[in-house]
């Protein structure tokens, strides 16, 4: 084990967690034959079959096992040394991890940008992703906080809500309802829709509320971003469900109209999250005390903005 480097180990590690080569690979930017000749040298290095592969399936082995506890522990302790040596540094320097949901990006820039430029000693990672792959970070503790509007069940968290996430329906400008004011749900399904994937937070809200009133809408696409949605509603394909936020941005939001509909906007809140019981560094905590301030800029901005206009 002398000749096994903290590079084969992380790679080890993240490939034991995932139980694949090609996840550990989209995790660490790397290829997938590099993350296989990886975990071969560090097989050598330890002198016992690490993985056993069923299927497409990879399962550890015992040695493997064995040596994945040892690497959580060794990278809880790396993890800890750092935290403390940022701590005696101050906000000098240091390293802030941050993992956000995919619709955080249309307001994390701005909230990350005057913290960048008042510490511009701290080493900053954001980790833009979907909802699922975020939990998975979460549960293993691979950042210091996480942003999303969905909080786990299943999960030990401490949860700061810090920004409101409204959701709208959101429509052509030229379509016949844009018009008109206080639209009645019943009436609104009746029209075709696009939505996110199954399981995305916005869609369920929206699915809560057609519940709640007994009725439903007929799904034309299923979309997985939000910038190919607003494309298909500019297109004519239906109307749609989004957080406002997402209509902040340069692009075609000038042929979208918000619709005035009744039992909308759906309030929710954006929540910066960590796993409950962790100590977070001064880092960390700075950030989290930026965040709070900040998003009371950041929702001014989102209200003000007349693009697009509300029916």
């Amino acid at each position: 084990m002398i000749h096994a480097t903290l590079h084969q180990l992380k790679v080890f590690e993240a490939t034991a967690r995932h139980s694949s080569f090609t996840r550990a690979a989209e995790e660490l930017f790397l290829t997938q034959p590099t993350v296989s000749m990886q975990v071969k040298q560090l097989t050598k290095a330890v002198g016992l079959p690490l993985f056993e592969q069923v299927g497409k399936r990879l399962y550890l082995t015992d040695a493997g096992r064995e040596l994945f506890t040892t690497c959580q522990d060794v990278f809880t302790k790396l993890e800890q040394l750092e935290m403390k040596v940022a701590d005696m540094k101050g906000m000098k320097q240091g390293r802030l991890k941050l993992a956000v949901i995919t619709t955080a990006k249309y307001f994390m820039p701005r909230l990350l940008g005057p913290f960048c430029q008042q510490y511009p000693g701290i080493d900053v990672s954001l980790i833009v992703t979907n909802h699922e792959r975020v939990i998975d970070r979460l549960s293993n503790n691979q950042d210091d906080l996480y942003v999303m509007s969905q909080l786990p069940e299943h999960l030990d968290i401490c949860a700061h809500p810090f920004l409101e996430n409204p959701l709208v329906v959101v429509a052509p400008r030229s379509h016949p309802l844009a018009q008109e004011t206080h639209i009645p749900l019943e009436r609104l399904a009746q029209e075709t829709f696009i939505m996110r994937e199954p399981g995305s937070g916005t869609r369920r809200a929206f699915q809560t509320l057609l519940d709640e009133h007994g009725l439903s809408v007929k799904v034309r696409l299923e979309l997985g971003s939000n910038e190919a949605i607003k494309q298909a509603i500019a297109g004519g394909l239906g109307l749609s469900v989004l957080s406002r936020h997402t209509l902040t941005m340069e692009g075609n939001v000038d042929e979208l109209t918000i619709l005035n509909v009744d039992g909308f906007p759906i309030h929710r809140q954006w929540y910066v999250v960590s796993l409950g019981g962790k100590q977070l560094s001064v880092v960390a905590n700075t950030f989290l005390d930026h965040l709070k301030d900040e998003a009371i800029k950041v929702w001014e901005r989102v209200m003000s903005d007349d693009s697009p206009n509300r029916a």
